[in-house]
């Protein structure tokens, strides 16, 4: 599949420079052709050298140069290329990146190219979880930049956590996957998912939300998207950055969601991934509540409007396929397909969210899915994977014909 391709790889300051080397060479061993941008931070634990000898094409170090730039080296060399590989991508590569910056020839070659890039970061984990990479990490992802990694483990500084290079062999699906044209069995089609918490008010200060990321349903919208679909996102108040290819709508209280939600119709399939509050405040205060020599305020609440249950049970213009989530905390199953018979959806996605189960916020999550037919009950996967495996049972499901 990557035969031909046309690969440049930049490699920052960093240990994992030393990876590269192994990268390079399972790259070649598939036909790869890899040109090498190498920083001089990445110099100082990987000779330019060494990588000539691997990639058997010349190594880029100078911006200046007098031979490579007089024929604008660096913007042949971000054209010529199909994907621009930062491996390993360092903190300061990152943010260099992040703020536009073009003072060597690995940003230059990075602002001055058109195709996609792929960044696999690599530093100590206090760095990594540091919020300014973390805010230079969102921001690129919103421009486009795909990310792959870093892995969890054992680091050179001694420290254990997030921050290491991930596996060559990830790294190289994520490369095939960038540059290998995908199947679009979901092109034609309208998907709307709802992601995130809700955020309920109390007063003009205070509100009532859950602890929802929105990672799972974010990840969803992207997975569709990658499909062919063309997707409505309507997300509450997350941190997490707009997917790629996606109509993002951004609320706040569940009246919004649903507000939203019944303006994106008509839609070929509905994923309801969002936690949305059940209840909200009778009336919320106009001014701040204050305390009451010690006395807790009355608070009076009322039911919010069911989101799915609506969708589903609609008359007119229900989505063909109507998907459910069901967060529990005991006996999962049984209250899921509960769940999914009360609610009148088609599936229903369930997960078991008890303290110390790492779903809410978490990277990973255990599911099960219920439908007509009966359970499935899905390994432990990224979030990522749970969304990509849904995204890819529902265009099954659509390309079978058969009864949703």
């Amino acid at each position: 599949m990557l035969e031909g391709k046309r690969l440049l790889l930049i490699v920052s300051g960093g240990v994992a420079a030393y990876k590269a080397c192994e990268l390079i060479r399972r790259l070649r061993d598939r036909g790869v052709d890899v040109r090498c941008v190498v920083t001089d931070g990445a110099q100082k634990f990987v000779t330019p050298l060494t990588f000539a000898a691997l990639s058997e094409n010349p190594v880029y170090t100078d911006l200046f140069s007098l031979k490579d730039e007089s024929q604008m080296g660096h913007i042949r060399l971000s054209r010529e290329a199909d994907l621009i590989l930062a491996a390993p991508a360092s903190a300061n590569l990152l943010a260099r990146m992040a703020a536009g910056m073009a003072d060597d020839l690995a940003t230059a070659v990075l602002l001055a190219s058109d195709k996609p890039v792929l960044v696999a970061p690599s530093m100590n984990v206090r760095m990594w979880t540091h919020p300014a990479t973390q805010a230079n990490m969102a921001l690129l992802k919103r421009r486009g930049v795909f990310q792959v990694g870093p892995a969890e483990g054992d680091l050179a500084c001694g420290e254990i956590g997030s921050g290491r290079l991930e596996q060559i062999q990830t790294i190289i699906d994520a490369v095939e996957t960038l540059v290998t044209p995908r199947p679009q069995p979901l092109k034609g089609k309208r998907a709307l998912v709802t992601s995130g918490p809700t955020a309920e008010p109390l007063d003009p200060v205070r509100y009532m939300t859950n602890r929802s990321s929105g990672k799972q349903g974010h990840a969803i919208a992207a997975a569709l998207a990658e499909l062919g679909a063309e997707v409505t996102l309507v997300s509450g108040p997350t941190q997490e950055p707009d997917p790629a290819g996606v109509s993002v709508v951004k609320i706040e209280t569940a009246i919004e969601m649903l507000e939203a939600c019944l303006r994106a119709l008509p839609s070929d399939v509905a994923v309801f991934a969002a936690a949305v509050a059940d209840w909200r405040a009778a009336e919320v205060a106009s001014s701040k509540i204050k305390k009451q020599d010690g006395a807790a305020p009355a608070l009076a609440l009322v039911e919010n409007p069911d989101i799915l249950a609506t969708i589903a049970h609609r008359a007119e213009g229900r989505p063909t396929l109507v998907i459910g989530f069901a967060a529990e905390t005991g006996d999962v199953e049984a209250k899921a397909a509960a769940k999914r018979l009360r609610k009148g959806c088609d599936w229903i996605v369930a997960n078991d969210v008890s303290p110390g189960a790492g779903v809410f916020g978490g990277d990973r999550n255990t599911v099960i899915l219920i439908d007509q037919s009966g359970l499935e009950a899905w390994p432990t996967l990224t979030k990522l994977a749970v969304s990509q495996r849904l995204a890819t049972r529902i265009a099954n499901a659509f390309a079978s014909q058969k009864r949703l």
